[in-house]
């Protein structure tokens, strides 16, 4: 598969349904790879396309790879690069065949292999899953994949398999591993969790992105060892940056505690050695491997109801005031037998004093609301708030007139048996190979981290967070995840015993009445947060301002605290 047998070089040209269009054509030209990979998939991604599918059932993956083969599937040929994309979603069947049509009328020659036995749906009463689901997928493993590319395969399209197992499976089908090389497994989940969301490796959403040109990052790439370990880079003169930082945050994105458990190994994030190699080189290794456990993660989609939406503009005196008035009136003029299941009200102080314009004079009152009646959060909910026009609070206008309700869709978890899933890997010429589950497993348990000693006291200074410690956060279903990390032994003394559970709770309110976990990983310089029900059922239901949680550690980064003047 590669040019040497010692180094696979994997590369990632998409992180999400809807990234940079042309990642893939730039990664193909940008320099030497051996397999390039794409993430289409996410919990939202899941639920449209199970509408798509609802609509046509013909339909149900990403129709963006499609067009970007139209434009690359010669050029990957022609530089001996292989693909491997879990673009199928929830109809990796009718992707491959759409593929091999596409290769037909290109005149390219591309074996096309796919992964099947993620998609649960018709099998949910069997495995004792809910009723009213619109999709029911296992994260699958990397082995379906590594044998498609064993046998031949130039393109290999997958449904819902784990993200990490795009890398992890190059890497078994590459370096022969087995299910019992649990550490090498380990590092190229690692790896693969580094590269599956694109440019924020490469310094996107990267906390301290003023120290590094990130006007176009480049997508990142995994120079792949046959011991696990990896460096992590970047096509040369591509935009962004590779640093101990940028790798750090994606390591702890959407990730807990020291164990991450998989479908082919427990990766322990408390194992993972960072160190800088040259510029835009970071190398990872010494990542330790355990059993995986005997369950499967089945993601669940459903239509929850119908949501609707009023954002009032309250201008410049007596904002709560006007709030509070409002929203007396509101609820009052609801019709008997018309109030939603659910009425959310948010008011966001974005007006300033003083204001030299309107818009920075006013402050953004939301109610959301949400029923099973689409009626009742569309037409009603309109009706109620346009006939306060004139009766209301002075200055009374909306952002927007009110839409129709739209339906919202709750993701959820279950876990089933691994053995009861029918793993398979579908070869070019038809030719189907069951994977096994994993032969040896075992629950994974959580390694309890010593804190380091703390800094010694001293002068401080009142200073927003931000200034001596980096963040990501992102969502995992209805909970929150928040990592947050220090760049020197200093800080990270300091962040260690100064971020507890109950120090988070009084910087971000809005998490004071729910569970928290938090998680130590000091080699990372590391805490990372679990806030479960922070984002209520998940993006899809829009729970709250921010549904995915993506600007959690910038809220909580841009609060102040009595830091160190050492740190500052």
């Amino acid at each position: 598969m590669a040019r040497e047998r010692s180094v696979l070089r994997i590369g990632n040209a998409s992180g999400f349904y809807g990234d940079r269009f042309a990642a893939v054509r730039e990664m193909l030209t940008g320099g030497p790879l051996d397999v390039l990979t794409g993430d289409y998939l996410a919990e939202l991604t899941m639920l449209i396309l199970a509408r798509d599918r609802l609509k046509d059932p013909s339909l149900g993956y990403a129709r963006t790879f499609l067009r970007q083969m139209e434009e690359c599937l010669g050029l990957a040929r022609e530089r001996g690069v292989r693909i491997v994309v879990n673009a199928g979603g929830l109809n990796p069947a009718r992707l491959a065949e759409e593929l091999r049509g596409l290769a037909g009328r290109l005149g390219v020659e591309a074996a096309v292999a796919h992964v099947e036995g993620d998609d649960l749906l018709s099998r949910r009463a069997e495995l004792g899953l809910p009723d009213g689901l619109l999709a029911a997928n296992a994260y699958l493993g990397a082995f379906g994949v590594a044998a498609c590319l064993a046998e031949g395969a130039d393109v290999v399209v997958t449904g819902r398999v784990t993200d990490a197992a795009l890398v992890a499976g190059p890497g078994i089908a590459h370096f022969g591993w087995t299910p019992a090389d649990l550490d090498a497994l380990a590092g190229a989940v690692v790896a693969g969790h580094v590269l599956e969301c694109g440019a924020q490796a490469t310094g996107g959403n990267y906390a301290f992105f003023r120290e590094h040109d990130v006007d176009h990052p480049g997508f990142p790439l995994a120079e792949l060892h046959a011991d696990g370990s990896s460096v992590i880079t970047k096509h040369p003169g591509t935009g962004g940056a590779v640093t101990i930082g940028t790798v750090t945050a994606q390591l702890l994105y959407e990730t807990g505690g020291s164990h991450y458990p998989g479908p082919d190994v427990t990766a322990r994030l408390d194992t993972v050695r960072l160190a800088e190699e040259g510029p835009d080189r970071v190398r990872i290794d010494g990542v330790r491997g355990e059993a995986p456990p005997p369950t499967l993660k089945v993601g669940l989609n459903r239509l929850g109801g119908h949501l609707g939406e009023v954002v009032f503009v309250l201008t410049g005196l007596d904002v709560e005031a006007k709030a509070a008035l409002v929203r007396r009136q509101f609820e009052a003029a609801l019709p008997t037998g018309a109030r939603p299941a659910e009425l959310r009200w948010t008011l966001a102080r974005t007006d300033h004093p003083d204001a030299a314009t309107e818009e920075a004079a006013s402050a953004l009152l939301r109610l959301t609301a949400r029923d099973p009646d689409a009626a009742r959060v569309g037409r009603e909910l309109g009706k109620t708030a346009v006939e306060l026009g004139l009766a209301g609070y002075p200055g009374f206008h909306l952002t927007a007139p009110p839409g129709p309700g739209a339906p919202y869709g709750v993701f959820t978890a279950a876990y089933v048996d691994a053995e009861l899933v029918e793993h398979t890997a579908v070869l070019p010429d038809g030719r189907r190979i069951a994977v096994p589950p994993a032969p040896v497993t075992a629950q994974p348990g959580e390694a309890a981290a010593e804190l380091p000693e703390p800094l010694p006291a001293g002068p401080t200074r009142r200073a927003p967070l931000g200034l001596v410690l980096g963040a990501r956060s992102g969502d995992k279903g209805g909970d929150a995840n928040l990592g947050v990390w220090a760049r020197g032994e200093d800080g990270w003394r300091w962040l260690a015993h100064t971020l507890t559970v109950d120090r988070l709770r009084e910087l971000l309110p809005e998490t004071a009445e729910l569970p928290i976990a938090r998680h130590l990983l000091p080699k990372l310089r590391a805490v990372n947060f679990t806030i479960n029900g922070l984002l209520g059922e998940g993006v899809a239901a829009q729970h709250r301002f921010d549904p995915q949680a993506k600007a959690l550690g910038e809220w909580l980064r841009s609060r102040h605290l009595d830091i160190p003047e050492v740190l500052l």
